[in-house]
């Protein structure tokens, strides 16, 4: 790749009218892979209006046509997974099996699971509620969406976004992270036989260029997954021209393991979870949690689990995971090393691997209280905390001690004691003897600074509609 991206505006690619640009850097070895666009404000003027012609027709379209072209990109979608794949890899870094795994296979069924969702929206019937009058409620789509997906898993994210606002009859300009911009494209082209012209539109850009999107007076809904920082912005952006706003943010996930737990398969388990695309996930295992007389056996075997997985290239089998994303990112996980306390311990890793491109080895850490940076903080990278806890309510203190609440994890062979936990854990997910797994058919989003708004399920499509109460006189 050697020319400067594209915009893709009313089923078109288009140059990007503004003449900024940024470099793509291949995080692999840090060398550049080509440039992308700082889209400006007529960029953006020109994909709402292409967006808002278009929503003059999809809003009317029958679920039937809408579920048909979800379907139709589906399958391209697979058809088109090494190419999907190539693209994300040369922004990301990550091992390309993974990514057709994780993020094609899965975004496809997810595209499929909207398709269906799109004719099943439900409503109260309709009826006679007061005397000589006939109720109905109609589900409409919103309008335009504005979408700025991140770039730990930028295709993937990008369905998570497109898929349920095109179901509920919307139409889209989403900007994808400026470093990872490559599948989202390939992803758009792919739509240009399967959505009517102007329904999905993709402008490229920076912080700046994404903040124009959502500031934009056409859009009727703001979705963003981001960092908390970002959300902030985005909900009070949104909340002064009264938007509504879905906002998907940061996790620092909790996974509590209690005394009678099946500690090698917890230890094994959770480390996986932990070190899963490097850590960068918002779900991620961060702070593991466990009880004090099992404390030096799940420090052992969760030492031994996550050195077992180290990063590696695209194309290495052996690779767990791959780069932290960006230079950027790298440096600020490692600062957050640079940052630990005297009494914390490094048992394993806390160092880059190899001398190019952003590699960090799995790292596993004690020694730490809950008000150190590297507990309270999310770390998005290959990073686990270990702490003891004396009982139960101690556990509860611990897990909900941050100001993050998205996910967490039980892991227990008490069937009571893991529904106590999963009633006062205050996230948005709960796992029991498991962590990270999601489907199309559960809802992910958080609670505190998480954010709010769901991601799939039935609910996230609901998120992309407004409801409105029709009432005829019949007397």
């Amino acid at each position: 790749m050697s020319e400067t991206l594209k915009n893709f505006v009313n089923a078109t690619f288009v140059p990007a009218t503004s003449s900024d640009t940024m470099e793509l850097v291949d995080p692999i070895d840090g060398s550049s892979t080509g440039r992308s666009p700082v889209s400006g404000r007529d960029d953006i003027d020109n994909a709402v209006t292409a967006a808002e012609s278009a929503f003059g027709e999809w809003r009317f379209a029958t679920p039937r046509v809408r579920q048909t072209a979800l379907l139709r990109l589906a399958d391209a979608v697979e058809a088109n997974a090494v190419r999907l794949a190539a693209a994300q890899s040369r922004n990301t870094g990550q091992p390309t099996a993974m990514i057709i795994a994780e993020e094609v296979t899965t975004g496809a069924d997810h595209l499929r699971f909207f398709a269906g969702a799109a004719r099943t929206q439900e409503g109260r019937s309709a009826g006679e509620y007061l005397e000589g009058h006939t109720s109905y409620i109609r589900r409409e789509p919103l309008g335009v969406i504005g979408q700025v997906t991140p770039w730990n898993y930028p295709m993937l994210m990008a369905i998570w976004k497109i898929a349920p606002a095109i179901a509920a009859g919307n139409c889209v300009v989403l900007k994808p992270s400026d470093t990872t911009p490559e599948s989202t494209l390939v992803l758009a082209e792919l739509t240009q036989k399967v959505l009517p012209d102007g329904v999905l539109n993709v402008v490229l850009g920076d912080r700046s260029t994404g903040a124009l999107l959502l500031d934009h007076p056409s859009i009727a809904m703001v979705a963003i997954t981001g960092s908390v920082r970002a959300g902030i912005e985005v909900a009070g952006s949104a909340g002064r021209q009264l938007k509504l706003s879905h906002l998907e943010l940061g996790g620092n996930a909790p996974a509590v393991v209690f005394a009678d737990a099946d500690i090698a398969t917890a230890a094994r388990k959770i480390a996986e979870a932990g070190m899963f695309n490097a850590g960068q996930d918002c779900t991620a295992a961060s702070r593991v949690l466990v009880h004090e007389s099992k404390f030096d056996d799940l420090l052992n075997e969760l030492v031994k689990a996550a050195a077992a997985l180290q990063p590696g290239a695209p194309n290495d089998p052996d690779a767990f995971y791959g780069p932290l994303n960006n230079e950027r990112h790298f440096a600020a996980v490692m600062g957050k090393l640079s940052r630990l306390p005297a009494t914390a311990r490094i048992h394993t890793g806390g160092k880059q691997v190899g001398s190019a491109g952003y590699f960090m080895a799995p790292t596993v850490i004690s020694g730490v209280t809950q008000s150190d940076e590297i507990v309270q903080a999310e770390t998005f990278g290959p990073i686990l905390t270990v702490q003891p806890f004396t009982d139960e309510a101690h556990a509860i203190t611990l897990a909900n001690g941050v100001d993050y609440g998205l996910a967490a994890s039980v892991w227990t062979t008490n069937h009571a004691l893991a529904l106590r936990m999963t009633a006062q854990l205050d996230f948005g997910a709960v796992w029991v003897n498991c962590h990270i797994p999601l489907v199309a058919e559960m809802p992910h989003g958080g609670f505190k600074n998480s954010g709010h708004g769901k991601d799939l399920s039935v609910y996230g499509l609901a998120d992309y509609t407004r409801i409105k109460h029709v009432m005829s006189a019949t007397a």
